[in-house]
């Protein structure tokens, strides 16, 4: 065994996730971003415990992710929406004061591989993640494309191994 590998060996094989589409506007049957979410955890193996819409209010996102992050079961939250520059576009602030700890690279990276997609627009995503005690969060754009890229290229390859990582009791 190579010590990457010793290093991944307790990961986990699942991980229980909530989505949770931050709008205005979108409901169950239009929020195409949110329900892929939802699909393509699902066929890599993950389980979505909590899929739900709130409005773009600080106060309802934060008190959701506190919530989802209460329950032990769930061990990560993707938030989808309020992630760019407009004044309804409050997720961030709203997450980033409840993070214990961020992790930068998500964010960064989100920007390069948006930024070869979609050009220098890429700036203006404030996607951003990190961990609340044990439970690893990821706020990501309302676009399907954008949605599609992190989960992809970021959350998916790596989820197993953040939250590994967050389990104090591996």
């Amino acid at each position: 065994m190579m010590p990457n590998d010793l290093h991944r060996a307790s990961d986990p094989t699942t991980v229980n996730c909530g989505v949770l589409t931050v709008s205005d506007t979108r409901t169950k049957s239009t929020d195409r971003s949110g329900r892929w979410a939802c699909e393509r955890l699902t066929q890599a193996s993950h389980k979505v415990l909590h899929y739900e819409i709130v409005r773009d209010e600080p106060d309802e996102v934060a008190s959701l992710v506190r919530q989802w992050s209460a329950d032990t079961s769930c061990q990560a939250v993707i938030t989808i929406g309020g992630t760019g520059l407009a004044p309804r576009d409050t997720t961030v602030e709203a997450v980033s004061y409840l993070l214990d700890k961020r992790i930068d690279g998500f964010g960064e990276l989100f920007r390069m591989l948006s930024f070869q997609q979609i050009g220098a627009a890429a700036m203006l995503s404030r996607a951003v993640a990190g961990s609340m005690a044990t439970t690893a969060i990821f706020c990501l754009p309302g676009s399907t494309k954008a949605v599609e890229l992190g989960i992809e290229k970021l959350i998916i390859p790596q989820l197993t191994h953040i939250v590994g990582l967050l389990d104090i009791n591996p």
